[in-house]
């Protein structure tokens, strides 16, 4: 049977406009071309979000491998700053354009191409599982964790799986994910009294509340780091009031920090931290300063063992390049994923994810494919 051209179901699929939230036909054209292979294919939409899960073998095995990933794209931007059609999908000098080129398109194609040649070749006592999701981009509210929930009411699991999200800086095989910082947002509104700029003692400002308040959380890092991860950031990304005008000193102000944070802390115990910080200026100004706070993901870690090592031979292997463990970057959905089963990221190169003239080597498409298909041969074995 001729194997499963991965380079053109990425092309397929990067010609399917899947700006999130919209499936675009992605989901439908993986489920024709898994179906056709013999997967058990269920739609998990939920929230207006598409989702797509796909087995094939029996329903809760010993062995279950199971693969991740997302089909919805940010949308392209300067659309006339594109060399290449957004969603043509050409293929100039080796490398093939498109939104989702890199991110995540071909990595989905890799999988779904990889899974479906292995059950042809070589049906495995277990399943193969593809979760894949129409909603990693946006607010990952119905995405991932719809599919999750849905197989915690239905019976289904994977035993371990593999999250195919870009994630080598600059070169195929040199960075695999164990892991993931946490990913926190703060919003502080300050809230004091207004006055005439001639006359600050007569005004409680809060500007210089939320400046006082924003030098404390600089100047008190919130660790050195931990074994697995680099120290935890905090970046201001905003100090606001909106005062058109230069003689008054305004009531309200506002101002937000993003917190990515290591396993030395939780949600919550950062939470405290911001909320701490903001009423001790709140007792030595006398501005009030609230804060809401969104969690968007816990840090976590899957420690090096078994899963990694499967990973990194088969990277080895297809490459030459042993894969460094790494938490590095932002979040992915294996930090939905972890509550499921251990999870590790592998995928390609992503230094043109979300930019203009998206693209990906299409020699990487093949590579990616046999390094899957590589990990499924040894997972069974």
């Amino acid at each position: 049977m001729t194997p499963l051209d991965p380079a053109d179901l990425t092309a397929r699929l990067i010609r399917c406009a899947s700006v999130t939230p919209a499936e675009g036909g992605a989901l439908s054209l993986l489920q024709g071309v898994l179906s056709d292979a013999g997967f058990d294919c269920t739609r998990v939409d939920r929230g207006g979000i598409a989702n797509l899960y796909a087995r094939w073998g029996t329903k809760g095995a010993n062995k279950a491998f199971g693969f991740n990933g997302h089909t919805d794209v940010v949308p392209v931007g300067d659309a006339a700053a594109w060399t290449q059609d957004p969603f043509g999908a050409a293929v100039v000098d080796g490398w093939m354009y498109g939104r989702g080129a890199t991110d995540m398109k071909s990595g989905v194609a890799a999988f779904a191409a990889a899974a479906v040649d292995f059950v042809r070749t070589t049906p495995p006592d277990g399943a193969v599982i593809l979760a894949i999701t129409g909603d990693e981009e946006g607010e990952a509210e119905h995405g991932t964790v719809a599919l999750l929930d849905w197989m915690a009411a239905q019976g289904e699991r994977m035993t371990h799986c593999l999250v195919g999200e870009p994630t080598c800086p600059d070169e195929m095989g040199e960075m695999m994910k164990i892991g993931r910082r946490g990913s926190l947002t703060c919003w502080f509104t300050a809230t004091g009294v207004q006055g005439h700029s001639a006359y600050p003692h007569r005004a409680k400002n809060p500007m210089s509340a939320l400046v006082q308040l924003m030098a404390r959380l600089e100047a008190e890092p919130l660790d050195q780091g931990s074994a697995h991860f680099d120290a935890s950031t905090l970046a201001i990304t905003t100090i606001d009031c909106g005062n058109p005008v230069t003689n008054v000193i305004p009531a309200r102000g506002t101002a937000t920090v993003n917190i990515r944070f290591n396993d030395l802390h939780s949600g919550a115990s950062v939470s405290d931290w911001l909320r701490g910080h903001a009423a001790a200026v709140a007792a030595k100004t006398g501005v009030a300063i609230a804060a809401r706070i969104s969690i968007s993901g816990e840090s976590f870690l899957t420690p090096p063992g078994a899963l990694s090592a499967l990973i990194a031979r088969a990277v080895e292997a297809e490459t030459g390049r042993v894969p460094v463990a790494s938490t590095s970057g932002g979040t992915s959905d294996a930090r939905f994923v972890k509550d499921h089963c251990p999870v590790v990221e592998f995928g390609l190169v992503g230094r043109t994810m979300h930019q203009v003239d998206e693209r990906v080597e299409v020699a990487q498409i093949h590579q990616l494919k046999a390094i899957y298909g590589r990990i499924l041969r040894d997972y069974f074995a």
